[in-house]
């Protein structure tokens, strides 16, 4: 068992790894403004502009329990300094991208480091906090650093795109990681206790290649982006690689990842939050960034402005939770919170985005709501393992958010694409060519029309316009009914008794 620090030393700890946090945090909105004018300045597909947006999270997730449990056998000190080393790095040459499939692949090496740092952070948190309700603060203010990083990543985006090119919102990175290496390189404990789970390359290959098989045949399905045909073995490869990797962990006697971790319905209530909350979340921060400029004509900075308080409120939901989830229970604040974003959702998939005060107050009440939620997520799970067992712990809940972040953005942005390409309807005098082109989304519109005449351009840009603001109220009616949905699942979750074998009153 891990030695508990004096209480002075565990909060400075804390600082340490919120600050290696902080960056990645941040590279999972900043971008969101900054699709438009990538997309433009790289003349990107559609596809292209998903593959940049997802590549991140959804290799992220095939490379987090690996690295998890990495930390837990090594010393998560030492994963969470490499990471940080080689996300600074991948920063750099993402901002200096000259084409997007440059930018793709800087975007895999980032999540290379973000899958280093992310379960050390959760990790060093669950070795250093032993009491049940300090924990619960520190996982509170955890989340406080990641919604109010995620708070700030679209407004220091867009005021960094109104001076600056779109690299710049990668380049910030750099000097953050600068300072993050010797701070937690000074302040982090040296000595640390380590688990006992047998890291093997060749499993966690196994993982990684059966995570991103499973997840790119999702994806091509959802897209019809391959035939059909091609589509199937894939899905299948993956299923297969992962029943491999199931099979090796539990002969194994000392397993990569303890698959008995599931056996706690804290936990699986844990992850199924952290999955399908962040799903939503993500493509819901996807398709308003995206309406703000292309329909509302805003400026980036303008476009984060008005996300703000969907950041803001959710910045403020991280710490609350840790004492709402004390003094009423994790489950009845579980299941509240995702009972109102539900609500706020459906109430915006109404009234839209162009109701002003309205719609500020329903973003205000998502943001607040979907962070007690995730706080809550991070309750649940870190409270059912053992310290020694924190990196593997928290790889699986970043595994959920980075799943549900791709996923969600996935599978929002191709919905939002089928329902353009029927809804839009485009001069009839347009080039057969450019009038496929421009019907995939809002954003090929706008390359389109750069091509051509004033007057057709307009009339490009005014069909376009239309076909989007049809489109985003059903996506945001599914995203309420996601969320529906998992209330029940998370309410019936935690009513088992075994919910509240490792977390004691806070399973009410």
């Amino acid at each position: 068992m891990a030695m508990i620090p004096p209480e002075p030393q565990r909060w400075l700890i804390l600082a340490a790894v919120m600050l290696a946090f902080l960056p990645v945090v941040l590279d999972m909105t900043i971008l969101h403004v900054a699709v438009p004018s990538l997309a433009q300045s790289l003349k990107a597909t559609s596809t292209e502009v998903l593959w940049i947006i997802d590549i991140y999270p959804l290799l992220m997730a095939g490379l987090l329990v690996p690295m998890g449990t990495l930390a837990d056998r090594v010393g998560k000190r030492r994963v969470l300094l490499l990471g940080s080393a080689v996300f600074g790095l991948a920063s750099l040459l993402a901002a200096l991208s000259p084409t997007p499939a440059m930018l793709v692949g800087a975007r895999a090496l980032l999540a290379l480091g973000g899958a280093m740092i992310m379960p050390s952070v959760l990790g060093i948190i669950r070795a250093t906090f032993e009491d049940p309700q300090e924990r619960a603060m520190a996982l509170g203010i955890w989340g406080l650093v990641g919604s109010a990083g995620a708070a700030i990543g679209p407004l220091v985006g867009g005021a960094l795109l109104e001076h600056f090119w779109w690299g710049s919102v990668f380049l910030i990175n750099v000097p953050l990681i600068a300072v993050v290496l010797p701070v937690a390189y000074a302040l982090l404990p040296r000595a640390e206790a380590t688990g006992d789970a047998d890291w093997r390359p060749g499993q966690a290959a196994l993982l990684i290649m059966g995570l991103m098989a499973c997840v790119y045949g999702i994806k091509a399905l959802v897209a019809d982006a391959i035939p059909t045909p091609l589509i199937v073995p894939i899905l299948l490869l993956g299923i297969g690689l992962l029943y491999a990797f199931a099979r090796a962990q539990l002969k194994a006697p000392r397993p990569m990842l303890d698959l008995t971790l599931f056996a706690h319905p804290a936990l699986v209530a844990g992850i199924a939050m952290a999955l399908c909350v962040m799903g939503a979340l993500a493509g819901v921060e996807l398709t308003l960034a995206m309406e703000l400029q292309y329909v509302l004509d805003k400026t980036p900075l303008q476009a984060g402005l008005f996300m703000m308080p969907i950041m803001a409120a959710a910045a403020l939901g991280g710490p609350l939770a840790g004492h709402l989830a004390h003094r009423f229970g994790l489950r009845r604040i579980a299941t509240s919170s995702l009972a109102i974003s539900a609500a706020s959702l459906a109430m915006l998939s109404i009234l839209g985005f162009e109701s002003g005060l309205t719609a500020q107050a329903l973003l205000t009440t998502l943001g607040l709501a979907l962070s007690i939620g995730l706080t809550a997520s991070s309750i649940a799970i870190m409270g059912a393992v053992d310290p020694r067992q924190g990196g593997a712990a928290g790889a699986l809940e970043a595994t959920a958010y980075e799943l549900g972040t791709g996923l969600g953005i996935t599978l929002f942005g191709v919905f939002m694409s089928k329902l353009f390409q029927r809804t839009i309807t485009l001069p009839a005098h347009l080039d057969p060519a450019l009038a496929k082109q421009a019907s995939l989304s809002i954003s090929d519109s706008y390359v389109v029309a750069a091509e051509l005449p004033p007057g057709q351009a307009d009339l490009v840009i005014a069909a376009a316009k239309a076909a989007f603001t049809a489109t985003h109220s059903l996506v945001l009616g599914a995203a309420a009914a996601v969320l529906g949905a998992l209330t029940l699942v998370v309410h019936g979750l935690l009513r088992s008794p075994r919910a509240g074998e490792t977390s004691g009153q806070m399973h009410r």
